[in-house]
């Protein structure tokens, strides 16, 4: 029997204790735009991705499990984080957890394999992200460079 592919993450659920909390704490931190709402959901725009943060936390602080966020300026997001109190390294990986325990990593655009297709970065008005060196040659072992 053919198994399904893995093609990519449409969107992550995120619990939180309280959304409007989340979109306050989440917005001095990140630039993004609200998609929407339903229920005890508040949708947070990435393009052709979403995060989906859902009132009602429950578990403890996350230890290991953890989800990456990309973005344009990973050193912008570093002072952003510590701006807002909360703790992050000076250096190197920029990981924190928000006031939920949610643990985030946040990775930076052009140091990753990670790729956006040219309507959706022009769509974001992102066209000026490129890729470093390295990602370009992960991108290229896969196959998947761009022309």
């Amino acid at each position: 029997m053919a198994r399904a592919r893995l093609v990519g993450l449409n969107h992550i659920a995120l619990e939180v204790g309280d959304v409007e909390e989340a979109l306050e704490f989440y917005g001095r931190i990140f630039e993004f735009e609200l998609r929407g709402r339903a229920g005890r959901m508040a949708f947070v725009d990435m393009g052709d991705q979403f995060i989906a943060l859902a009132a009602g936390r429950t578990q403890p602080p996350d230890a290991q499990r953890h989800f990456g966020l990309v973005v344009d300026d990973k050193e912008a997001a570093r002072h952003a984080i510590q701006e807002a109190g909360v703790d992050v390294q000076q250096r190197g990986s920029v990981d924190f957890r928000d006031p939920w325990g949610n643990h985030i990593q946040v990775v930076q655009y052009d140091e990753i394999q990670f790729t956006k297709a040219a309507e959706v970065l022009r769509g974001m008005s992102l066209e000026r992200l490129g890729k470093s060196e390295k990602a370009l040659e992960e991108l290229r072992a896969k196959g998947l460079a761009p022309d």
